[in-house]
């Protein structure tokens, strides 16, 4: 049985190793945005900076892909099993927003 995701509380839970690899994505893209900013005040040619702006893109459509697959995994799934079907609308949403 998972318990990481209370969905009655809107929670999940997620362990110190799996938060401590979440947290260094985003520390990344922090990084990147910080960098971009800086490539902005230092008038670096847009080209560089769209580039960098990809970059960044890309890094968080990679976590967001890994938040999503836990996120099926777990929460999604357990409340299915639990007979709570109209999760699939809450799954159904999420999709829109996506695209």
């Amino acid at each position: 049985m998972c318990n990481k995701c209370d969905i009655s509380k809107k929670k999940t839970y997620r362990d110190d190793d799996e938060k401590k690899q979440l947290t260094k994505r985003l520390n990344i893209i922090e990084g990147q945005i910080r960098g971009i900013k800086q490539m902005i005040e230092d008038n670096r040619y847009c080209d560089d900076i769209l580039t960098q702006m990809l970059a960044v893109n890309k890094a968080l459509e990679s976590l967001e892909n890994v938040i999503l697959e836990k996120h099926l995994e777990r929460c999604i799934a357990k409340q299915i099993k639990e007979g709570h079907t109209e999760v699939t609308e809450e799954i159904m949403n999420l999709f829109k927003k996506f695209r």
